[in-house]
């Protein structure tokens, strides 16, 4: 139970007619109602106190119990309304409870009330503190009757913005005061500064490329002040400036128009000397720009040259594509339409090559490809007709060539292509009349009879060989003549293919030579060949075979004397015969098998000797297997590794005999003998370990020796080769002494020079 319920609970409870006074108080004085006290006043020290009651009013309702709090509450309230409103006091009694319930709250409420009184001070004075004073409006003060000061300050202010506008409005804003005013040095010292500040502007106009406007800002400089004086001089640097740019720049604007690519860009980088950001920045980057699209033009131009120079159908449209890309307005415009006339040559070249070729599709896709900037639609229209010609010929009927013929014969004498028409129409007919030949050929050959075939191919053969169906005429007495030779020759290949079918050795010799008078060149001649060579196959297997089972039979024992007689008894199958390549494989087999059997003790005994460590006699007992011998290679690589681990042996001793002076010498010498011991020998773990040992002997020495002797043993230290664990800890030592051993640094007097002294001795 809290202090407010003990207070509560000795108090006497008011009598029913009490509480309906307190009640009809608190009802009209309900502006001390907690509620009410939160409202008024929230910023001031009485609306505080007034939050800090009634927060203690609230807590005096949640700390009494359910039975007597709303007794002890109101009762608390009307004491406390009574207080306030001066009410008249009440009954003895009712003083004393009240002045006890008093003392009780007094405490915490002046606490309270000091804690918000120190706060609240505290706060205004900080406040106080930290408010600035306001700036003053420069635009809407009234000139003719501010001060000074405030013209020099809102002077500054308009100043600070660096405009030439503000400059000047600035300075006539202090310059209308009196020169015995007090500020007027202030006041000339601002001037000059912002007239250079307004010449400044008028340089960086000059540099951004207005001219006309750095020239008008700078005179708009006052007179009277030391920076005018800069004006007429700058604008004439300015002015001199600006015309070797513009002449710089029309000089290679010129050598553009020449196609002087290099001349104009040496004209252009002459421009990045100038002394103005505006040409040697922009207008150097223009002229630059310029002078890589008329790169870019020309290149597009030499591309298409090495088109054209490459030359085909494609690389010539291609090359008249890039040409056309160039705008009349370019410097290679000219060129460019050169060039596509010369293209145009070229294509028409190829066309009439296609013509002669008779390639009608070529024709046509030249024709339809042929570029309008040639300008020649004549060409076109008689490449059209003489390739739909050319294509309606391809069938190869009379009909056909006839009315190719009477197409091209429409074609005037004047028309581009008349002269490869004439000769179209003179071959059409040779090719009817051929026609009519290969016809009557073809009709003896129908028969299939040796002596018709005989007759058709005679009968072929009166085509001249430069008729266009030449080649026709000889695929057919090709196959007229196969017929013909079929029939001559097929009856011995028959009797051949009966006489193997026998079987033995004797029938395939038989069939073998039956298939031989098949002659070479006539047209059973591949296959009576390829016969030939199965039949001889067979007959080389039927005589070889017996050898080489007898040779596996006597190896299959295994002894060295049976092996011997099997690789004999093979070898007489004779190369080139049909069972030479498996012969030798299994001969290649024995003889590795019998020179195992012979080696393996070697090179078991030398391991064992290379075991015990006797690696000398292991090397000598190994090398006793010869080159060429099955075990040769395995015994090389023993050898190899056994020398390599005598040698690392005999480096070690070395470099131990070589450390054992004792000197820094002797000990980097040692190190050095002991690092050429190979890297595969076993000893190299050792000589990591000695290398290590040594290196740690001679930062030993070094470190002895700095205690008398900086140099030497700087001298010693470095003889610490790289690559060991005490390299970096000498370099760290070596630095540390050559930092004691530097000198101070000398400060020299300056010597007269020899022309003063020459002077001097003159005078």
């Amino acid at each position: 139970m809290n202090k407010n319920q003990e207070i509560s609970d000795h108090l006497p409870q008011p009598s029913p007619r009490e509480q309906d006074q307190l009640y009809q108080l608190q009802s009209n004085h309900s502006e001390f109602s907690p509620e009410h006290l939160r409202e008024p006043c929230r910023s001031g020290i009485l609306g505080a106190v007034n939050a800090a009651f009634a927060k203690y009013n609230r807590r005096a309702k949640t700390s009494h119990s359910p039975r007597s709090g709303s007794h002890s509450i109101n009762y608390n309230t009307q004491q406390l309304a009574k207080s306030t409103l001066s009410s008249p006091p009440p009954q003895q009694s009712h003083m004393h409870r009240s002045q006890k319930r008093g003392f009780s709250v007094g405490w915490q409420f002046w606490a309270v009330l000091v804690l918000l009184t120190s706060g609240g001070l505290g706060f205004v004075a900080t406040a106080l503190l930290l408010k600035l004073p306001s700036v003053p409006n420069c635009p809407k003060i009234f000139w003719p009757t501010a001060s000074a000061s405030m013209r020099l300050y809102c002077s500054q202010v308009a100043a600070s913005k660096q405009t030439s506008e503000d400059l000047l409005e600035a300075i006539a804003l202090v310059d209308t005061l009196p020169n015995n005013h007090p500020l007027r040095p202030e006041i000339n010292r601002n001037i000059e500064e912002w007239s250079l500040d307004i010449l400044n502007i008028g340089e960086q106009s000059f540099h951004a490329g207005k001219l006309e406007e750095a020239i008008k800002i700078a005179r708009a400089i006052p007179e009277g002040v030391s920076a005018y004086n800069l004006v007429e001089e700058r604008i004439g640097r300015w002015q001199t400036i600006w015309s070797k740019a513009e002449k710089l720049y029309s000089q290679a604007e010129y050598q553009l128009r020449q196609s002087n690519w290099n001349q104009a860009f040496r004209e252009a980088v002459a421009l990045t000397y100038v002394e103005n950001k505006y040409w040697s920045s922009f207008k150097y980057d223009q002229l630059s720009d310029n002078i890589q699209i008329a790169q870019k033009e020309s290149e597009k131009l030499d591309k298409a040259f090495n088109l054209s120079r490459s030359g085909g159908l494609e690389n010539l449209l291609a090359a008249i594509a890039q040409a056309e890309q160039i705008p009349p307005k370019s410097y290679a415009y000219k060129e460019a339409r050169d060039l596509i006339g010369k293209c145009g040559d070229k294509l028409i070249k190829i066309a009439r090559q296609r013509l002669e070729e008779r390639n009608s599709a070529g024709v046509l896709e030249i024709a339809n490809k042929l570029p309008a900037s040639l300008n020649r639609p004549q060409m076109r229209q008689d490449l059209m007709d003489l390739g739909l010609a050319l294509s309606a010929s391809e069938s190869g009927t009379v009909w056909d060539l006839e009315e190719a013929i009477a197409s091209v014969q429409k074609l005037d004498s004047n028309r581009p292509l008349y002269e490869p028409g004439q000769k179209l129409i003179d071959r059409w007919q040779r090719e009817i009349q051929d026609i009519a030949t290969l016809e009557r050929a073809r009709t003896f050959a129908n028969t299939g009879l040796t002596t018709d075939l005989k007759t058709a191919i005679a009968e072929a053969r009166q085509v001249p060989r430069n008729n266009p169906r030449y080649q026709e005429a000889r695929t057919e007495i090709e196959r007229w003549t196969y017929q013909v030779q079929t029939i001559e020759d097929r009856p011995y290949l028959e009797r051949a293919i009966q006489l193997a079918s026998y079987g033995g050795a004797p029938s395939l010799r038989e069939a073998v030579r039956e298939a031989s008078r098949v002659g070479s060149g006539r047209a059973l001649y591949q296959d009576a060949q390829s016969r030939i060579g199965q039949w001889s196959q067979s007959i080389q297997r039927i005589e070889d075979q017996p050898y080489l089972d007898r040779a596996n039979q006597l190896a299959s024992s295994g002894s060295i004397p049976a092996l011997r007689a099997a690789v004999q008894e093979a070898s007489r199958i004779a190369p080139g015969r049909l069972l030479h390549q498996e012969a030798q494989a299994r001969i290649k087999q024995w003889v590795n098998r019998i020179e195992r059997t012979e080696d393996q003790p070697y090179l078991n005994q030398a391991r064992a000797l290379a075991y015990r460590g006797d690696l000398s006699t292991a090397i000598g007992t190994a090398a006793r297997i010869s080159s060429g011998r099955a075990l040769y290679p395995e015994a090389q690589r023993n050898i190899k590794l056994w020398q390599t681990e005598l040698e690392g042996k005999r480096i070690v001793q070395e470099a131990y005999r070589v450390s054992s002076v004792g000197t820094p010498e002797a000990l980097k010498q040692a190190i050095l003998v002991a690092r050429q011991v190979p890297t595969s020998a076993k000893a190299r773990s050792e000589v990591v370990i000695m290398v290590n040992r040594w290196s740690n002997q001679i930062l030993a020495m070094a470190q002895e020796r700095a205690s008398f002797d900086l140099t030497s043993a700087i001298a010693i230290a470095k003889m610490v080769p790289s690559g060991t664990k005490s390299y970096q800890q000498a370099q760290r030592q070596i630095q540390a002494w050559q930092d004691i051993l530097k000198p101070p640094p000398v400060i020299l007097e300056p010597q007269p020079r020899k022309n003063d002294q020459l002077l001097e001795v003159e005078l």
